[in-house]
């Protein structure tokens, strides 16, 4: 028997010998079978509405502070990737897609944005996938940025906690798989059509995630921080007039 299943079993044992022991003072002082059964009936009746109090209601409102605090930790993972890989990376990204002046409109966010326009850039997303073109796109540069930030993009996934956020998670297994497809070329130069055509589709994978990813981030600091919020707008990829200069 496994030791920690033995502690458990010594417990029980000594928690009903200890009940039994005081039904048993009581019936000794008081002599009253009748009222010691009626009280342990009672109590025994009392005992499916005490599980459903401490099971649906008290567990539900910890486990809900816990997945709230879980979200914190995640969000903050989250904004370590973006200001370290992810905004470069969008930027970088961003100067290939032919439909970026798009972008640029909608992903101007202000102070002033209600739910309800956060939603409908969720719902343009939907509609509008993001693509680059790897004729617009310097490989070598690319190359150069996912290998000086690959330990980092490594350490975050080692986290466990991200692997709570569906979305991040895809993310970067996206990127780990563009990643593994760069360092298995030895050149990038003389590449043929069709594995140009094949790395397009990697990097698009990467670029329609982090756009998405991006946008949500913004969406919870929006609501939840707005001073870091604020630096997001003054460093935002997609608006050309942005500055972290507060003027």
């Amino acid at each position: 028997m496994k030791e920690d299943t033995r502690w458990k079993l010594l417990v029980a044992a000594g928690l009903i010998t200890l009940s039994l022991a005081i039904y048993a003072v009581h019936f000794l002082i008081f002599q009253d079978a009748q009222h010691l059964l009626l009280y342990f009936v009672t109590s025994l009746a009392f005992v499916p509405i005490e599980v459903l109090f401490v099971t649906l209601i008290i567990d539900e409102m910890l486990e809900s502070r816990e997945k709230l605090q879980r979200i914190e930790k995640l969000n903050l993972i989250i904004g370590a990737f973006f200001s370290t890989e992810g905004t470069p990376l969008l930027a970088m990204l961003a100067q290939a897609d032919p439909k970026v002046a798009e972008l640029r409109r909608e992903f101007v966010v202000r102070d002033s944005w209600t739910p309800a326009q956060f939603r409908e850039i969720h719902t343009y997303l939907a509609q509008h996938p993001c693509s680059v073109s790897i004729d617009q796109l310097d490989l070598h540069l690319l190359q150069e940025f996912l290998f000086a930030h690959e330990e980092f993009a490594l350490r975050i996934v080692e986290n466990p906690m991200v692997f709570e956020h569906e979305s991040f998670t895809g993310l970067m297994l996206a990127l780990g798989h563009l990643i593994e497809e760069m360092k298995a070329r030895k050149g990038l130069a003389t590449l043929p059509r069709t594995d140009l055509v094949h790395l397009e589709r990697d990097t698009n994978r990467v670029y329609t995630a982090l756009v998405d990813e991006w946008f949500r981030y913004m969406e919870y600091m929006h609501g939840q921080y707005p001073y870091l919020f604020s630096l997001a707008m003054r460093t935002n990829p997609f608006d050309e007039s942005a500055s972290v200069v507060v003027s």
